[in-house]
């Protein structure tokens, strides 16, 4: 996990490794909360958005899966098409078939302010089990944060990002994701570091040596 200070607000900033983002996923307590966490977390959906997308939402073009998310729902002129993860179609797929959920019906069928509380007791169990403070930041838009940082960082084109995470302006996105990494990244870059890990290779010269004695060393004091 990575935390970083908002510049003008209280809280944290937070991405998450894969295996964090998999742990959410896994607290939830039914598909409609997995679907919520899966759409945030592996197709960048804003909690206003997972709260729109329908049956009808989930289409089949060209380029594989993708939803399409609208910009007005009620106009539905405008819409960004990311990909859709086989899991989660899947998912949708049976849900909406064993709820009985119409095509332009909701598929979560909840309120934004409820997937804020699902995800909100799900950091919740994950920081009494874990006791990780840093869960207690987690909020609904670092699921779509790390899917965005995650993205670039597999190297998909920075336009292509903007284009299915719905960002238009260059110059808040480059500052905001461009400039960011992942906690694998800090993992990779860590492990570059050749005297992070194992047996600190001995140097030469003089080396103190700390004793049990407060303020002694093996070293004479001249």
């Amino acid at each position: 996990m990575r935390l970083k200070s908002y510049p003008q607000r209280d809280g944290k900033r937070v991405w998450l490794s894969d295996d964090e983002l998999q742990a959410v996923i896994d607290e939830a307590e039914n598909n409609r909360q997995m679907i919520a966490f899966l759409l945030a977390g592996r197709c960048g959906l804003r909690r206003c958005e997972i709260v729109q997308i329908t049956p009808a939402d989930v289409v089949e073009t060209p380029t594989g899966t993708h939803l399409r998310v609208w910009e007005d729902v009620a106009k539905q002129e405008h819409y960004r098409e990311p990909p859709v993860p086989d899991r989660l179609a899947t998912y949708i797929e049976a849900h909406t078939d064993a709820a009985g959920i119409a095509p332009d019906e909701p598929i979560v069928g909840v309120t934004a302010k409820t997937v804020y509380r699902w995800v909100q007791r799900a950091a919740e169990r994950l920081q009494a089990e874990s006791g990780d403070r840093g869960w207690s930041f987690l909020d609904v838009h670092d699921l779509r944060r790390t899917w965005g940082t995650n993205l670039l960082e597999q190297g998909v084109l920075p336009s292509v990002v903007m284009d299915w995470g719905g960002w238009d302006d260059w110059e808040t996105f480059r500052r905001h994701y461009l400039g960011e990494f992942s906690p694998e990244a800090i993992r990779r870059e860590r492990g570059k570091v050749s005297y992070l890990e194992g047996d600190i290779p001995r140097e030469t010269g003089r080396i103190t040596t700390i004793t049990g004695s407060a303020g002694t060393n093996s070293d004479s004091m001249s």
